[in-house]
């Protein structure tokens, strides 16, 4: 594997902290700034509005530029949007930076996935992938404890400050670790990258993402509740827990990575499959200590999986302009996000337990599951048919015939 996939690592290391460490201080930043919990809880909402925005919108606008200048530019706008955070002055101007912060997210990834998959033999191409995504998942694991307890600590503007200088180390990386060749603009324009997105199986892999990681965000969004009132855990045992949700997210993306690179659509259903059973033995492990260490670790490997065959699975039917498929597709998990959190909170509202958003989480990966056998199903319709050996049979004598005629 290229050394350049180190630098998008580091890329997606310190994406993947300012994304989930808002969770950990929206008290330190409630009380500094003199606002409620929930009012707090907007400076999540602003950032996933700024992925859903950015993903498909910066990669639009930089479709003709070179994608090792945009991953350049990209890094800067998120170093930017992090700097604002640590000196804003109150919660509107803090509400504005995350915003900023949030727009370069999926761009990034997108155009990652792509420059990834160009630098390694086709039978690596998920693998590739699946590294970039290391940054993330290992930013579960270190980045954001770490970065939590530097907030606590130090303050929370620390902490964004600690976050732009791993930018910096990124556009650092980049400059030195990707191709040359990365330098030149990509032949495919904006008007093909568009086109690329009237497909119905780009749109079939976008609806699996926001499907099966729904299913994760919806039990993932109340994971907490789960393991304090119904595992028994005290609330500082929490982030040790949540750390091993990221032990879990990296293992299932190191190995959805290798599997999807010998048989992806067969890596991708089985992942689906294994998040769904999982999560709908949630009420059953968290009954006991050992059991909701257990179901952490498993809905990581189990979500993580499939993260690969996915955006794999976007980029090949968009092959005419993957760039931008790829940045809708991170677009697509920020939609997860947000609508699996929704639709966990409605099970909890309606009364149904701690551990009915796991439930509802169930069905969505079920429903991920009938997607991407609907993608399946199209695909093999419209796959190129064989002749069959009757037509093959007659056309022999038909030519046969025509040859003997001839002669005669």
């Amino acid at each position: 594997m290229p050394l350049a996939l180190l630098a998008l690592a580091v890329g997606a290391f310190g994406i993947g902290t300012t994304e989930f460490v808002m969770m950990g201080l929206l008290p330190d930043v409630a009380d500094d700034l003199h606002v409620s919990i929930p009012t707090a809880g907007h400076l999540v909402s602003a950032y996933a509005l700024g992925v859903v925005i950015g993903a498909p919108l910066l990669a639009a606008v930089t479709a003709r530029m070179s994608r090792r200048t945009v991953l350049i530019s990209l890094m800067g706008l998120f170093v930017a949007g992090n700097a604002l955070s640590a000196f804003a002055p109150g919660y509107d101007s803090l509400l504005a930076a995350r915003f900023v912060s949030g727009l370069p997210h999926g761009a990034f990834f997108g155009v990652g996935a792509v420059v990834a998959t160009n630098m390694v033999a086709p039978e690596r191409k998920a693998r590739s992938v699946s590294l970039m995504f290391l940054g993330l998942t290992v930013a579960n694991i270190a980045g954001v404890p770490v970065a939590t307890l530097v907030g606590q600590h130090l303050g929370w503007r620390a902490t964004f400050l600690g976050v732009s200088v791993i930018g910096l180390a990124a556009i650092a990386s980049l400059a030195l670790l990707i191709p040359r060749d990365h330098d030149q603009a990509p032949a495919v324009g904006l008007r093909r990258e568009l086109a690329a997105l009237r497909s119905l199986p780009v749109w079939l892999a976008l609806g699996t993402t926001v499907a099966g990681f729904g299913a994760l965000f919806s039990a993932y969004s109340y994971i907490t509740p789960m393991l304090t009132d119904s595992a028994g855990y005290a609330d500082s045992s929490v982030t040790l827990l949540l750390a091993l949700f990221g032990v879990g997210a990296t293992i299932g993306n190191l190995v959805g990575g290798r599997l999807a690179d010998h048989a992806m659509r067969p890596t991708l259903f089985a992942g689906l499959t294994s998040l769904a059973v999982v999560l709908a033995l949630f009420p059953l492990l968290m009954t006991t200590a050992w059991g909701g260490a257990l179901a952490v670790v498993l809905l990581g490997v189990a979500a993580f999986v499939t993260g690969s065959p996915l955006n794999l699975m976007v980029m090949e039917k968009a092959a005419g302009g993957p760039s931008l498929a790829s940045s809708a597709n991170q677009a697509a998990f920020n939609m997860a996000n947000a609508g699996g959190a929704w639709i966990g909170g409605l099970a909890l509202a309606a009364g149904f337990g701690a551990t009915s958003p796991a439930l509802a989480g169930a069905v969505l990966a079920a429903l991920g599951l009938i997607v991407a056998g609907i993608a399946y199903a199209v695909d093999r319709r419209r796959a190129p048919q064989p002749a069959s050996r009757d037509r093959i049979v007659a056309t022999h004598v038909r030519r046969a015939a025509a040859e003997a005629g001839a002669r005669h």
